[in-house]
């Protein structure tokens, strides 16, 4: 999607003489009605609209970093940094006027409202049919990924769709988590039927057939729908989404839109802040947030080249370029001696960090494993071990043999470290009985691991932002136990 800003600036323009651009979705006036002479008129406006559905991914407060603050209350990572509302957030002491529960719902609702105004307004619009179609399910799609993310983060929150807009009615009731799921999946379905399977040149980033059916099995996954969770993701197996041939692939900006990455915040020329600016070292230019922990170095198998693809550990030699020339990362360059690298890289011209990489979202790696879990969980051990036997063979690791959830956790947490996946798999997983949560982050492993309270059911959601309630009048209710 190299391209993806070239109409954004008209579109954005046309909202914004509508509704002031830092509204927050409570206060948000029906732009999706806007239909005057200057937009909504042809096939360019269309595909701006289209465009600007993905930009606020790229925002601060989604990708751009917060998206990411809520898998500091993993294992994993250590939140590191200097933004003080995120240690409350990762040791489970916050509460509902935490700054970080605030910013991306938002940007969220931000999303969810260009959608809605592409399909109120799209299909008055003459224009071709395939690329029409295709803007509907781009649509359909990113409302769908937005409700997606808000029914793991926060559970129930209202649902807006078109004649909310059409009726000017903002201010409403949360929808239950079983209300808000039936949405992602409709519109997930929708989705596959207007979209294309896989696109190619300045296309390539937006969403598809497989970005559709990859984000379905993983909602079926956490509804426990074994079968349709399995029927959903071999869509992503047999289709061309195959693994990139080196797993670093998925992480360097060259080959980063590979049809493995099926959703991604796009890079764009270095647009906006980006994970790999907060993840590396300070003395580097750097922000040195989200530290890996020693748990997560050491869960790596010895010979298992993703270690050394996705953390820096003392001792490894990195090429920065210009007047740096190869640099040693050492212990003193983050809090924990490690580093997050899965996001970031060098200049090497002038020593600079890369402002282009992406930030994947949804992996067909991750749906192998989805794949595998559903098999596992539905058939018993050893019915996964083709789609995990894929995965480790892609790094050269040794095949698994009646692989059971063990086995699969080991490979969920080592394949997709870093990529905002660990705390909600352990969440749905200690839901399901088959690991301890309380007793997990309640083990105390050093200095950047101390022991944590994890209050159930109470933590398995965060609590909406304390803004949105007030603002409501009594609309909106918290969550409970908060």
């Amino acid at each position: 999607m190299k391209n993806q800003y070239k109409y954004l600036v008209p579109f954005v323009v046309a909202i914004c003489l509508v509704q002031s651009c830092d509204d927050e979705i409570l206060e948000t006036t029906p732009y999706g009605q806007y239909t005057s002479a200057e937009f909504w008129r042809n096939a360019e406006d269309a595909e701006a609209a289209a465009n600007a559905m993905y930009q606020p991914l790229r925002w601060e407060d989604l990708y751009g970093h917060s998206e990411n603050v809520f898998d500091n209350s993993s294992d994993d990572l250590f939140r590191a940094g200097d933004h003080g509302y995120e240690t409350a957030m990762e040791n489970f002491t916050f509460d509902a006027s935490n700054n970080g529960f605030r910013y991306g719902w938002t940007a969220k609702y931000e999303m969810i409202a260009r959608a809605n105004a592409v399909l109120i307004n799209v299909p008055n619009i003459e224009m071709d049919a395939t690329l029409k179609n295709r803007i509907l399910g781009e649509a359909h799609f990113i409302r769908a990924f937005a409700y997606w993310r808000f029914s793991v983060i926060y559970g129930s929150v209202p649902i807006v769709l078109e004649q909310n807009v059409i009726d000017n009615n903002f201010n409403i009731a949360k929808s239950s988590i079983e209300e808000v799921r039936s949405q992602v999946e409709s519109d997930l379905l929708k989705a596959i039927d207007y979209l294309p399977e896989s696109y190619s040149g300045d296309d390539i980033g937006r969403a598809s057939q497989g970005t559709a059916y990859g984000l379905l099995a993983k909602l079926y996954l956490y509804e426990e729908d074994f079968a349709a969770a399995i029927s959903a993701g071999e869509a992503i197996i047999n289709g061309p989404y195959a693994l990139a041939g080196n797993y670093r692939d998925n992480f360097e900006v060259a080959s980063e839109n590979n049809p493995e990455m099926l959703f991604a915040a796009q890079g764009l020329d270095g647009w906006a802040d980006v994970p790999k600016t907060y993840d590396a070292p300070r003395p580097w230019g750097g922000w040195d947030f989200h530290n890996p922990v020693e748990d997560i170095v050491n869960e790596y198998e010895t010979d298992d080249p993703r270690l050394g693809y996705s953390i820096l550990r003392p001792g490894d030699m990195i090429e920065r370029g210009g007047e740096f020339g190869t640099v040693e990362f050492t212990a003193d360059l983050s809090q924990t001696g490690y580093s997050l690298t899965k996001y970031w890289s060098f200049n090497t011209d002038d020593g600079t960090i890369n402002r282009d990489h992406n930030v994947p979202i949804l992996r067909a790696a991750d749906v192998y494993l989805i794949v595998a879990e559903a098999k596992i969980r539905q058939d018993g051990p050893g019915a996964g071990d083709s789609e995990i036997n894929i995965v480790r063979n892609r790094v050269g690791l040794d095949p698994v043999s009646n692989a059971g959830m063990p086995e699969l956790i080991h490979e969920r947490r080592v394949e997709l470290f870093g990529e905002n996946q660990r705390h909600q798999d352990l969440m749905r997983w200690d839901k399901a009985g088959i690991v301890d949560i309380v007793s997990i982050y309640g083990e105390d492993r050093g200095q950047f691991d101390p022991p944590r309270t994890f209050e159930k059911p109470k933590h398995y959601y965060f609590p909406l932002p304390q803004s949105e309630i007030d603002k409501s009048e009594g609309i909106l209710i918290q969550n409970e136990d908060y």
